[in-house]
């Protein structure tokens, strides 16, 4: 099924970013309903890091708003149906209307030339609590070497490219 070329909800009841899967198996999405309107969309890992970050930035420099309802709900709508893989994920503000906006743009074969995008428009507070899941998204997975910064597995012993791929680079006591 062809997706419209552009997909706009203009002022949403709830966006969230959540993950389904064990942490290393993780896949992350980005889901947002307006009406009986329901989107998601599968994004990378780095997506949730990078709209965290933008957003915090965006609002910080956008400063107080006035009185904004609160975030709406956390956690994923059932059944999980991914419109698309996301490619690339931008963010806006429209002062006019006081909002920021979400782009997703499909990740597709150099040759199509038809690119699905998806643009979700929320309030200040909406995209502040996006900000915060998304991190928690991100920070949730498995934990990173000090050394050299890869994920560890618990379930393996970590070779890490730091020590020269040596599993263990030194003994506590005396080793």
């Amino acid at each position: 099924m062809r997706l419209p070329e552009l997909i706009e909800l203009s002022r949403t009841d709830f966006i969230t970013i959540d993950t389904i899967g064990p942490p290393g198996q993780r896949t992350f999405y980005l889901q947002a309903a307006q009406d009986d309107t329901l989107i998601t969309l599968i994004i990378e890992k780095e997506h949730a890091a990078a709209i965290s970050i933008a957003i915090s930035r965006l609002l910080e420099q956008l400063g107080e708003a006035g009185d904004e309802p609160e975030p709406a709900s956390v956690e994923l709508v059932y059944p999980v149906e991914p419109l698309f893989r996301v490619g690339r994920l931008g963010l806006g503000y429209d002062e006019t209307r006081d909002m920021l906006v979400v782009m997703a743009e499909e990740l597709a074969a150099e040759e199509e030339q038809h690119v699905a995008k998806v643009h979700i428009w929320a309030s200040r507070a909406q995209m502040a609590g996006l900000a915060h899941r998304a991190a928690i998204a991100f920070a949730s997975g498995r934990p990173t070497c000090p050394l050299c910064g890869e994920p560890t597995d618990a379930s393996e012993e970590h070779v890490c490219v730091r020590g020269n791929g040596r599993k263990r680079l030194y003994e506590p006591d005396g080793g």
